[in-house]
């Protein structure tokens, strides 16, 4: 069974979400370890949202409710916040909701800036994360992998989405009227990751054409040499953004001898946890944008998704039901195929065929068993699942077993 425990913008203060994205990720995997019934878990921390997606044994009784109060245990333990506050800024979904909600979030229907182009990447990397850890699962692979094709569905059959829609490009169209010639602006970008990648090309898109790198990691001289930026540690300039993991900057760093030759600075920080320390938003000729703030400003027209994307989503997210329904019945009728063919092919090499025999045979198993998936899909999503297991049971004495049974077997 999938559950996600899902903390955002919405739901969440940022000063909260700050505070889960510091140590909730490794509290949220470390169940995977941890729990008798936890087994697979996808943490997605973002600049708005934390979301912990778990795949949890079914058979153990209210498995859902015990798997909720573990994590936010976990969670609070971890972060220091109370569990009762932790459950007021969390939305629980179960079952086919899920899929549902991780669908619509990958399509950045979820997002501040609704149909933001950067938000796949980030669900992508958490997949990619959890794989390394080794947490994640086999129904949590498939779940991630169809939000992937959903989200690629979405952006190429309807108007949502696209390199215009992100939260940088947001806190741009903020800043330029703060900022009267990007041309003629001095900008630091402070960061070399993704998020900076995606910074710089909205930058070179609004104009801006003095553009440095500050890497409080010392990789500034890559990144600067990749998009051809300046590197520099100089924060005298018009406008600063942030977007690192690695960095809080105090008022100190805009309060020296050459900064103070700048009568007017813009500071945006997209970082969560936060960038900037909140005291330089205090400091004489400084104007700082956090997400908060950038968030409050996102148009109104864009917080409303178009209702073909919605559904796409929905329809996506029936499928994705509809193939875990029919998906016992799919893999009980594999392994009597292929227990089959495993006799067959030992037969065959007893009496001297060779290697080419068998590639014919295999190939001639998965032709056989592609119709009957595909029929038990399409049984599924009309609700008769039903009637393909009694089929099995009738022509070939299958048995379908529960499909948490099957786990273990065919992990």
């Amino acid at each position: 069974m999938l559950l996600c425990l899902s903390s955002n913008h919405k739901n969440a203060s940022f000063e909260l979400l700050e505070r889960l994205s510091l140590t909730a990720p490794v509290a949220t995997a470390g169940l995977v370890q941890s729990s008798a019934f936890v087994t697979g878990a996808v943490v997605l921390a973002t600049c708005n949202r934390f979301e912990a997606y778990l795949d949890i044994d079914e058979p153990l009784t209210g498995a859902a409710a015990v798997a909720v109060a573990s994590t936010l245990s976990a969670i609070g333990e971890a972060s220091g916040i109370a569990v009762d506050e932790l459950r007021v800024s969390i939305t629980v979904h179960e079952g086919e909701d899920v899929a549902a909600h991780l669908f619509a979030v990958t399509s950045g229907l979820e997002s501040v800036v609704v149909g933001e182009d950067e938000i796949s990447g980030q669900v992508a990397r958490a997949l990619a994360t959890a794989r390394a850890d080794g947490t994640t699962s086999r129904d949590l692979e498939r779940l991630f992998q169809r939000a992937s094709h959903t989200s690629r569905g979405v952006k190429n059959l309807t108007a949502i989405g696209g390199r215009d829609r992100s939260l940088v490009r947001l806190a741009l169209e903020l800043a330029s009227t703060r900022v009267a010639d990007w041309s003629a602006a001095r900008v630091l970008v402070v960061g070399t990751g993704q998020y900076a990648a995606t910074t710089v090309a909205a930058l070179r898109d609004r104009g801006a054409i003095d553009l440095r790198v500050y890497s409080p990691t010392g990789r500034a001289d890559a990144f600067a040499a990749k998009y051809g930026l300046r590197v520099s540690d100089d924060f005298a300039v018009d406008v600063v953004i942030t977007c690192t993991a690695n960095a809080v900057l105090g008022p100190e760093r805009f309060t020296t001898q050459e900064t103070a030759t700048v009568a007017h600075r813009v500071v945006i920080d997209l970082g969560l946890p936060r960038n900037v320390d909140a005291a330089v938003g205090s400091l004489p000729g400084i104007e700082l944008l956090d997400l908060e703030t950038i968030s409050l400003h996102a148009p109104l027209e864009q917080l409303t998704a178009h209702d073909d994307a919605r559904a796409i989503v929905r329809n996506a997210a029936r499928g994705f039901a509809a193939e875990s329904d029919a998906e016992p019945a799919i893999v009980a009728l594999r392994m009597h195929v292929f227990e089959l063919l495993d006799a067959e092919i030992a037969r065959a090499r007893e009496h001297g065929a060779g290697d080419e025999t068998e590639a014919a045979l295999r190939h001639l198993a998965g032709v056989l068993l592609h119709g009957p998936s595909v029929r038990a899909r399409e049984l599924a999503a009309d609700g008769r699942s039903a009637e393909f297991v009694a089929a099995l049971d009738t022509l070939h004495g299958i048995e379908v077993a529960a499909r948490n049974d099957r786990r273990a077997e065919t992990a």
